[in-house]
């Protein structure tokens, strides 16, 4: 066996170790789980986090998820937090403490000043009789059989099952708040996520000026060039109080030049579609797209409940708004 294939084997072997060990924490969650995940739901203020090297890294992790998926959560570490981030803890607030042994000198530290406002402390460690665990008013056990690191030294399998475990803790809480997909963009207004999840048919639409309409009865030649000059590849048909009555797209004009020599007597009523595919301005820019590629056309049209038309849009708009 070659040295790279010696490096499989031995990541194989993390990745198997650190498995088991999320069927472990799995298999041992109970009732203490419920409790924690009950006192955060109910909680009237935030969830704090805290934890000391590793335990801090994965904390941090843990107050993210939570956060984003509605869940108030920030983390502060336990060494600044006696120096005076414990004023950032207030009454009404849950306490995430991690620790694998549940012995960090640090956390133990401002137990006492923890303990002397109205917060739920929550304490994550390996040792149900540790000094964490004693003092917390809901412990959960995260206990693994083996590190991943072969000298079960360095925090791998425990830290990935602390990990999964806020992951657990945090879909729960989503679950049970019946957080959606709009109240996740929300915390994520500047990623891809966001934008396709956030934007509306108003938002990027074609209107006034730039909106491709001409009114029935038009001139065929006078309706192509119009729609030349707004350059959307398609042109609505308005009555004269600007309800929509047709559409006229280039693929009908390279259909008419196909089929007509001539065509200076046409009026672009002779050759609109009657019944165009609309959408509402107040609809999300994703169920635009999803409309468009169901219907096969690189187009829409936007009206009010009345008919009138308000705007359009095409498929180089939902390029140039990230929503593809």
């Amino acid at each position: 066996m070659s040295d790279k294939e010696q490096y499989l084997d031995w990541a194989h072997e993390v990745l198997r170790i650190e498995a088991e060990s999320l069927n472990e924490i799995s298999a041992a969650l109970n009732g203490d789980f419920i409790r924690a995940a009950e006192a955060i739901l109910h909680c009237n203020g935030r969830v704090v986090v805290t934890g000391m090297g590793k335990s801090g890294h994965i904390g941090r992790k843990i107050a993210a998820t939570l956060a984003s998926t509605g869940t108030p959560a920030f983390f502060v570490h336990p060494a600044e937090a006696a120096h005076g981030d414990l004023g950032m803890i207030v009454d009404g607030d849950v306490v995430i403490a991690i620790s694998n042994s549940g012995e960090s000198d640090e956390i133990i530290a401002i137990i006492p000043a923890l303990k002397r406002k109205n917060i739920t402390f929550i304490s994550i460690t390996a040792k149900p009789h540790s000094t964490m665990a004693r003092h917390a008013d809901i412990h959960i056990t995260a206990a693994v059989s083996h590190e991943a690191c072969p000298f079960g030294l360095a925090p791998t399998s425990s830290t990935t099952a602390v990990m999964a475990l806020g992951d657990a803790l945090a879909v729960v809480l989503l679950k049970a708040r019946e957080f959606t997909p709009d109240d996740f963009a929300l915390s994520h207004p500047a990623g891809s996520l966001g934008k396709r999840l956030l934007l509306r048919v108003a938002d990027i639409m074609h209107g006034g000026e730039d909106l491709p309409a001409v009114v029935s009865g038009t001139l065929l030649k006078d309706a192509i060039i119009h729609m030349s000059e707004k350059g959307l590849g398609m042109l609505a048909v308005v009555d004269e109080e600007g309800r929509l009555k047709g559409i006229f797209t280039d693929g009908d004009l390279r259909r008419l030049f196909q089929q007509h020599d001539h065509f200076g007597g046409f009026k672009v009523d002779d050759i609109m579609h009657v019944s165009p595919k609309t959408i509402a301005a107040d609809k999300l820019a994703t169920e635009a797209l999803k409309q468009m590629q169901q219907s096969h056309i690189n187009g829409l049209l936007v009206v009010d409940e009345s008919n009138l038309l308000l705007g359009a849009l095409n498929m180089h708009d939902m390029l140039k708004a990230r929503i593809v």
